[in-house]
């Protein structure tokens, strides 16, 4: 299935969750957050949530900095 991640297209299996793109994005283990074709995925449920064809995924890090 085709899903954009960051504005960038991605071909994932079916069944790939909210967690395994993350994990395939990036190695933080906090400051971390997701949203899935606009709506905020909760941390509890990356787990559970598997994205569909043509979802957009955003995965945002925070950055410490001024």
């Amino acid at each position: 299935m085709r899903v954009t991640v960051n504005g960038r297209p991605r071909e994932l299996p079916e069944g790939t969750t909210v967690a395994a793109v993350v994990a395939a994005v990036t190695e933080a283990a906090a400051g971390v957050a997701v949203a899935v074709n606009d709506e905020v995925v909760s941390r509890g449920a990356w787990d559970a949530t598997t994205v569909r064809d043509l979802d957009r995924v955003e995965v945002l890090t925070a950055v410490q900095g001024g």
